[in-house]
């Protein structure tokens, strides 16, 4: 029986309109499970730092990604322990004697002396600048009556001046410590009885500190292009209140930093070798180097699909990983150079295996809504996007387990940039490109010279040509 035309447009009405509600629905859900998710996130599950967990919340130590390791906290039994020791010749002896016998009460001399105990005290000195006077002197000529006077040092120009050492340490406190200006100026005050510095004062020793020293990064960069294993990151700051880049580049011996207006401005001199990063699209257009993924970042978003989206192939992916690591490790720590072979393809078979049933799991799951005007391809979970990633990456990833050179994780050059997000909750940024340029090198050096275990202040303090033919021995 054929139905009215009414009733036939009512049908197809609620019919458009069902289908319109359904779609609504799904966006409304999907817009749910990604709000869920940005709540969920905290920096042990994401890229966000620790200072974004707030104070309110507890530490998730059950939930750490560095796992048990079984033993009790603090210092373990048989560790070498690392105290003050006694000298046998110290600066200055203070004699502590007594006159009386405290028992009776009669006199003592010298010469009832049967013993002495030792105490030492480490403290500092009275701190003061120490003032050197230059005199040049002028001599006459007996015979001609001419005038002759002695040359000062070249580095002695004005007639009252500050030396090396305490420009030095000003800029030492404001670039590896991070102090501003102004205060590191109370500081050589109240330390050393300076005169108050003037902030333009240490600006101008660092920007003259950073000529003196752009051939020894200059060379820095040149070391790190032609290692075996190189880290990579990047992260963002403010000059002048306009976004630039801190790219670094570095090695457990030597670092790089280097200021750029773009993010993607990667360092193109890398020749070979391996390139370790966090997955950076634009650090793959460099060409003849190998790459090496970040596990460190994989685990997190893992915990977060683990924590939030419930995966259930996320749990085992994790562990997977960390076992990985940890046979990398042993093998180490045994004296071998790589994993035996049949451990290192049970490794991989596991691996690809929970590849798949993780993207299978994701085929059943119903397709995402589909936001009203988007256009390209449909979305994707952020499991399932993790699961393509390592999917097409594996080798990448699992590079360290074949190469012992390769890190776990990018922790070095993590490391290495951290203390620029530093410098911006104190300074909150750059007001000059110059003085980003200051830091960048200065910041080279002396992370460079911390790492070959250098003194920083001596660092600061030793010729440019001192430093490259120690850094080339």
């Amino acid at each position: 029986m054929e139905l009215p035309p009414d009733v036939r447009a009512l049908i197809a009405g609620l019919q458009r309109e069902l289908a319109e509600l359904r779609a609504e629905n799904a966006a409304l859900k999907q817009e749910v499970a990604d709000l869920r998710r940005q709540l969920g996130k905290n920096s042990s599950n994401s890229s966000k730092p620790p200072s974004s967990d707030g104070l309110s919340k507890k530490p998730r130590i059950a939930g750490s990604l560095r796992g048990v390791s079984g033993k009790q906290s603090g210092g373990q039994p048989g560790h070498q322990g690392d105290t003050l020791r006694p000298v046998a010749e110290p600066d200055k002896i203070e004699r502590h004697e007594v006159t009386h016998c405290a028992h009776c009460q009669a006199g003592l001399t010298a010469g009832m002396a049967t013993g002495m105990e030792k105490r030492q005290v480490f403290d500092m000195p009275q701190p003061r600048l120490e003032v050197t006077e230059h005199q040049a002197h002028i001599y006459t000529c007996a015979g001609c009556r001419g005038v002759t006077k002695a040359a000062f040092p070249p580095a002695v120009s004005a007639h009252v001046q500050y030396g090396p050492r305490i420009k030095a340490a000003a800029v030492y406190l404001n670039v590896q410590h991070l102090v501003p200006e102004d205060r590191v100026g109370a500081i050589m005050q109240d330390l050393f009885g300076a005169g108050r510095l003037c902030p333009a004062s240490i600006v101008a020793w660092g920007e003259k500190k950073a000529a003196e020293l752009a051939p020894v990064v200059a060379h820095i960069s040149a070391l790190v292009a032609k290692a075996a294993v190189r880290n990579l990151d990047e992260t963002g700051f403010r000059i002048s209140s306009k976004t630039q880049w801190l790219h670094t580049a570095s090695t457990v011996a030597l670092t790089h930093y280097r200021v750029s207006e773009k993010r993607g401005a990667v360092l193109t001199s890398l020749q070979g070798g391996v390139i370790v990063h966090d997955h950076f699209k634009p650090y793959f257009s460099l060409k003849d180097v190998a790459h090496a993924l970040c596990n460190a970042h994989h685990l997190r978003e893992l915990k977060a699909l683990i924590d939030i989206e419930k995966e259930p192939w996320a749990k085992k992916m994790s562990r997977l990983l960390v076992t990985a690591a940890r046979a990398v490790r042993r093998a180490a720590e045994q004296g071998q150079s790589v994993v035996a072979e049949r451990a290192s393809r049970r490794i991989v078979a596991v691996y690809d295996a929970i590849v798949l049933r993780g993207l299978a799991f994701h085929e059943q799951q119903p397709a995402l809504g589909r936001r009203p005007g988007a256009r390209g391809k449909s979305a994707r979970r952020p499991g399932h996007n993790l699961l393509v990633r390592l999917r097409d990456f594996k080798t990448e990833v699992l590079r360290f387990l074949f190469d012992f050179a390769v890190p776990f994780t990018n922790n070095q050059a993590e490391q290495d940039i951290r203390m620029m997000k530093v410098k911006m909750k104190i300074s909150g940024g750059f007001r000059t490109q110059s003085g980003a340029e200051t830091f960048a090198t200065i910041r080279s050096v002396l992370s460079t010279a911390r790492k070959q275990g250098w003194n920083l202040l001596t660092a600061l303090s030793t010729t440019p040509a001192s430093l490259i033919l120690a850094l080339s021995g």
